[in-house]
C-alpha cells in the first residue's frame, strides 16, 4: 500500500487505499468519473508540494496527475500562446518559456509543483502572481460531467485563491492557456530585496535569465527551493501561512515597522512572517520531528522524523503565538487533507 509521504514533499501521510498516476487525458478523466460513480472519497495529487496528509493517510482514491505535453504558437509582435498540460511540472515550464524568449513568467521561478495546480493557489511571488498571464483554463467539470473552459475573467483569481480552489470537489484542471510577452526583459522588479539583490532599483527591468537566476539563488538560501536531493531538515512545503490581508484600521495598529501592502480595495496586506517573528516564532523551534526552517520562518520542515501530527501542533503553536500577540490569525497556505489546525 502506498503511502502518501512518498508522494509529498513534507515525506509526511499514511497509506492511501487505492493510488492511480494518470498519464494521459483519458485516463485522468476516466480515473475521476469511476471514483466518483462509486461514491469514492477523491484527492488529486500534482506534485504533491502545497499538502498534508494526516497520518491515517487517505481512505479512498488517490490520482496522481501526470499529464505531459503543450502546444504553442509564438509570434514576434504579441508574444507567445501556450496551452500546457496539468502534468507539467512547473518550473521545468518556466526555464522552457525563457529559452523561447518569452517573458513575464520569471519571477514565479522555482514555485514547487505542477501547471495544473498553479491557477488553484493563483500562485505568485515578487509581486507577481501567474493569474496575470493565464488566457483560459479547461477544465472536467465533476458535477456537469462534461469539459469546459474558463476565460480568465472567469477564473475568479485573487490572492492564492480561484473558482478551482473555492469549488475545488467540482473542477479537475486538464490544462492551462498561457499568454506571454516576446522579449527578454523582465516584468518590473517589485520587492526591495530582489531589487537589492541584483543591483538596481525597484521598477527596474533586468535580463528574464538573470532575474530567474536570482529568484532561484534566494528561494534557495531561505530553503524554499525543492530539490529531491536536498537533505531532509529541507523538506517542506514553502510558506505554510498565507500573508493575512487586514483592514487599514488594524493594520495602524501594528508598529511603524510592520510590512504593509495595500490592497485595490483599501485593505492592506501584511507579511506572516514579520508577524511570526514579533510574536516570538524562532528559526530552529521545533516539536517533535517538525522544525521552523533555520532558513525561513514561514517554512515548517520535516526534520526527518517528522508525523503530520508533529507538523500540524507546531503550526497551531506559530498560529497561536501571533494570534495572542497581534489578535490576527493566520490561515494555512498549504492544503490540510485528513487533518485540521
Amino acid at each position: 500500500m502506498t503511502r502518501l509521504s512518498e508522494l509529498t514533499t513534507l515525506h509526511v501521510g499514511g497509506p492511501a487505499r487505492t493510488v492511480i498516476f494518470a498519464q494521459s487525458e483519458t485516463e485522468l478523466i476516466g480515473a475521476v468519473q469511476a471514483a466518483d460513480a462509486a461514491h469514492e472519497p477523491l484527492l488529486i495529487l500534482g506534485g504533491g508540494s502545497n499538502v498534508l496528509v494526516g497520518d491515517e493517510g487517505f481512505e479512498g482514491t488517490v490520482i496522481v496527475v501526470q499529464t505531459q505535453g503543450n502546444s504553442y504558437e509564438i509570434d514576434a509582435c504579441s508574444g507567445g500562446m501556450l496551452q500546457v498540460a496539468a502534468g507539467v511540472n512547473w518550473d521545468e515550464f518556466v526555464a522552457f518559456t525563457l529559452e523561447k524568449k518569452l517573458a513575464n513568467l520569471e519571477s514565479l521561478s522555482g514555485i514547487p509543483g505542477t501547471v495544473g495546480a498553479a491557477p488553484i493557489q493563483n500562485i505568485g511571488a515578487y509581486g507577481h502572481e501567474v493569474g496575470e498571464v493565464i488566457a483560459r483554463v479547461r477544465v472536467y467539470d465533476r458535477v456537469k460531467q462534461e469539459i469546459h473552459t474558463f476565460t480568465a475573467s472567469e477564473c475568479g483569481f485573487g490572492y492564492r485563491t480561484s473558482i478551482f480552489k473555492e469549488q475545488a470537489e467540482r473542477y479537475l484542471i486538464l490544462d492551462v492557456t498561457f499568454q506571454l510577452r516576446r522579449g527578454e526583459s523582465s516584468l518590473p522588479v517589485l520587492y526591495a530585496e530582489l531589487a537589492q539583490s541584483l543591483g538596481v532599483e525597484v521598477g527596474a527591468r533586468v535580463p528574464t535569465q538573470e532575474l530567474r537566476a536570482q529568484v532561484l539563488e534566494i528561494r534557495r538560501s531561505k530553503g524554499m527551493l525543492y530539490e529531491p536531493e536536498q537533505s531532509e531538515n529541507l523538506w517542506s512545503a514553502g510558506s505554510f501561512f498565507t500573508n493575512p490581508i487586514v483592514s487599514a484600521e488594524l493594520a495602524e495598529t501594528l508598529p511603524a515597522d510592520a510590512p504593509r501592502f495595500t490592497q485595490p480595495d483599501g485593505r492592506v496586506k501584511l507579511s506572516a512572517a514579520w508577524l511570526m517573528q514579533r510574536a516570538g516564532v524562532v528559526k530552529g523551534d521545533s516539536n517533535g520531528g517538525a522544525k521552523i526552517s533555520e532558513r525561513h520562518v514561514l517554512a515548517l520542515t520535516n526534520a526527518g522524523s517528522a508525523t503530520a501530527s508533529d507538523l500540524i501542533e507546531l503550526a497551531r503553536i506559530a498560529r497561536d503565538k501571533v494570534k495572542a500577540h497581534f489578535g490576527i490569525e493566520l490561515t494555512p497556505e498549504v492544503r490540510l487533507v485528513n487533518t485540521v489546525l
